[in-house]
Parts: structure tokens; sequence; C-alpha cells
């Protein structure tokens, strides 16, 4: 069976703390290492215009102020990850990935999760050498 948006909500109340909710999107901070803590959002994209159906996901957290940051070593730093991008949006650098929701399977959604929130992390303290996000 299908994972859809609701499901996803579902599962996300029932583990984190949620401090912001839209129609389309959760915004939550996690703990990851050393005291720090790491906001992240999950964004209900839809289908984005594909016209197939697939409905789509989008993972984000904010690494840092992009006029704060080298981008260019941002961009080399984040080339060393397996998956996922950086993007900035409303002038912040945000490391990204996304994932449809037919093909996810909410026992495995903390794996890409975890991901994406431990690399802007990583992301953060190596070019910032604070925790801000």
């Amino acid at each position: 069976m299908a994972t859809t948006w609701n499901d996803l909500v579902s599962y996300i109340r029932v583990r984190y703390e949620i401090f912001r909710q839209t129609e389309r999107t959760l915004d939550f901070d996690l703990p990851t290492r050393d005291g720090r803590t790491q906001r992240v959002a999950v964004h209900h994209v839809g289908d984005d215009g594909m016209g197939d159906g697939t409905e789509w996901i989008q993972i984000e957290s904010p690494i840092a102020r992009a006029d704060g940051v080298d981008l260019r070593r941002l961009l080399e730093l984040a080339g060393e990850s397996a998956v996922g991008g950086v993007a900035v949006a409303g002038g912040v650098a945000m490391f990204r990935h996304a994932a449809a929701l037919s093909e996810l399977n909410l026992t495995r959604f903390d794996g890409p999760f975890q991901l994406v929130v431990s690399r802007a992390d990583e992301l953060e303290h190596q070019l910032t050498g604070a925790d801000h996000f």
C-alpha cells in the first residue's frame, strides 16, 4: 500500500514535537550530537507538475545564512554526500532530499530523514562552527 501525506504526518507527529504545521509543511527540531539540535522541515510537494500522479516530499534542513559562508566550499562539501544536495531559499543555504511518497516505507523514513538532518548539522558545524539552526 502506498504511503500518503496524511500517513507521514501521523508518523512524524507521534515521534517528534512539531513547532509549526501547515497543510503542506511540518517544521521541528531534532537533537543531533554533542548537545546540538537541527531544525528540519518536511514539505508535501505533490506531483510538482509532472502529470503522472506521483506525490513527492522534500526533506530540508538549514545550514547557514548564504551570505555568511563560502558557497563554493559548501558545494564541495555537499558533493561528498551520497544523496541530497544544497540550495539557497530565502537567503538560507539548505541541505535537501526528495522522495516519492508511493515508494516510501514509513519504517524506513528515518534513514533518509536522519541523513538530511545529520548532514546539514555537519555542514553547519564545518562551515560556521556554530549551532544557529
